[in-house]
């Protein structure tokens, strides 16, 4: 025979303790720490979104300053082949082709953006709206059975 007591679940000293506690005790410590942990990470969250909106305010801020850059670049270009056909004609005639050559490029991103709006209208999700019509028909007819 054993001289070492087998070991009864429910004993112990975690065990001892938890009997002495009552039961309202124990929700409501687990609920304080439940409280804790949610406002700590909601605390993680902001701060981590806040460090997040600077980078994108950032980012933002350097991409508006290169689509200027950009800009500023196409009107150089756009004097630059004025002077480039300004040697063959006139400075007038030159200036008159680049801006016709730049009317047709932007007829036609007119015509295809129209397209494209014309294709997406009327904006409204029809095919969803079709399911959910299809949905709530079918939870109708399954009630009526």
């Amino acid at each position: 025979m054993s001289s070492t007591q087998p070991h009864h679940a429910g004993s112990g000293p975690s065990a001892d303790r938890l009997d002495q506690e009552p039961v309202g005790e124990l929700v409501q410590r687990a609920s304080q720490q439940l409280t804790e942990l949610v406002r700590g990470e909601l605390r993680l969250a902001q701060a981590e979104m806040k460090e997040k909106g600077k980078r994108y305010g950032k980012g933002g801020g350097l991409f508006g300053g290169a689509g200027v850059v950009g800009f500023l670049m196409a009107q150089a270009l756009v004097a630059t082949v004025i002077a480039a056909l300004a040697v063959a004609l006139p400075v007038w005639a030159a200036g008159l082709i680049v801006t016709a050559v730049l009317g047709m490029i932007a007829a036609v991103m007119v015509m295809s953006g129209k397209k494209q709006v014309d294709q997406a209208a009327p904006p409204t999700p029809e095919q969803t709206v079709e399911n959910v019509k299809a949905d709530v028909a079918e939870i109708k007819e399954s009630a009526h059975r």
